[in-house]
């Protein structure tokens, strides 16, 4: 069974809408099964329309935030090719 893990490698931001705003998000997602690993890198962009409550402020971002931020179906297909690494 394979273990992934989603980091995040990279923040770019603007200082509009509010400083420090995070609009790009690089992030690797890793596979761990036994002893074969395997790693895909991404990269998420954002706007003012996608962000759902309020606004945090940078130094208060936590890595989990951000993973949040990244739509689901970016995480599942870096998994599926991650597996499909593995599996080769």
């Amino acid at each position: 069974m394979t273990t992934f893990t989603t980091t995040i490698d990279a923040m770019y931001t603007l200082q509009q809408p509010d400083p420090n705003y995070v609009v790009n998000v690089a992030w690797t997602v890793t596979g761990v099964d036994g002893s074969n690993t395997a790693s895909i890198n991404g990269n998420s962009q954002f706007d003012a329309s996608q962000q759902a409550g309020p606004f945090i402020p940078y130094d208060q971002l936590t890595e989990q935030v951000v993973i949040g931020w990244i739509p689901a179906p970016e995480i599942a297909s870096a998994q599926a090719c991650v597996q499909g690494q593995i599996d080769s």
